[in-house]
């Protein structure tokens, strides 16, 4: 199913929404986390006025989230005269934790700080196909359209510090915050590129911070995503993504804490 006809066929009882995801949006063991991340805001979404802009997420993975039956419970925390702070918590059949998520959802205000992200400028070589590959690449990726458009593709054996994508899903749709917190989340670890063989990755820790809230008129398509490695070791890395919609506006800033198993 796409992402869009996943948002279609949630159902929602109060605080709590299900869904069916197929293998199709599995990485690796468990459910893509751009996916997770979609469905606990969706369970979120009822905690909050309807239109309230999404302000940062925090997402703790616990343990894999298989495909089948996904489920999102969600609690309001705190809400303030701006400020709205929800938790959702994926759990499996049992009531058993599998991820945390903390949004927070607010108003705009007046304010005379005002900065502009400053980006790197935009790649203009040749852009490289990241293809989707049946037992090598995650299953989630046949849903995207992805370019490398500066630095190493994935278990290409190079020692890179940047990588910038041009990423879009396969399905003529306008960015929602479903769509955004995909693509968001689309970026595989820096460090792979480091590898000269297939090794798994995983992400502890996801933070998103949303820039803008005017981004659901541009298409699911033509996204720049820029990932910088900030730090490795002992197993660990840090990584760093702006998050540029196809106008050229930075919509987001995203920082993971990733394990890479070599």
């Amino acid at each position: 199913m796409t992402l869009s006809e996943l948002i279609r066929s949630v159902v929602r009882d109060g605080p709590r929404v299900q869904l069916a995801v197929g293998d199709d949006w599995l990485q690796g063991r468990s459910l893509f986390g751009g996916l997770q991340a979609a469905v606990a805001v969706a369970a979120m979404r009822s905690q909050v006025p309807a239109g309230l802009p999404l302000r940062t997420l925090q997402m703790t993975f616990v343990a894999p989230v298989p495909a089948g039956e996904v489920r999102a419970v969600a609690q309001l925390l705190r809400s303030g005269k701006s400020a709205v702070h929800v938790q959702a918590r994926i759990e499996d059949e049992t009531g058993g934790l599998l991820a945390l998520v903390i949004g927070v959802f607010g108003t705009g205000r007046e304010s005379r700080v005002r900065r502009e992200p400053v980006l790197a400028a935009a790649a203009t070589g040749n852009a490289t196909p990241l293809p989707f590959m049946p037992g090598i690449t995650p299953n989630f990726m046949q849903h995207f359209r992805v370019n490398l458009r500066d630095g190493a593709l994935p278990f290409a054996g190079k020692p890179v510090t940047t990588n910038r994508f041009e990423v879009g899903l396969h399905e003529p749709a306008a960015t929602s915050e479903w769509h955004l917190l995909a693509i968001a989340d689309f970026v595989p670890p820096v460090a792979l590129s480091w590898m000269d063989a297939v090794v798994p990755g995983s992400s502890l820790t996801w933070m998103l911070e949303i820039l803008v809230d005017d981004y659901e008129t541009q298409p699911a398509d033509g996204w720049r995503v820029d990932a910088e490695l900030v730090a490795a070791s002992d197993g660990y890395t840090s990584q760093s993504t702006w998050i540029v919609a196809p106008d050229g506006r930075p919509v987001a800033l995203s920082r993971q804490s990733m394990v890479v198993f070599a």
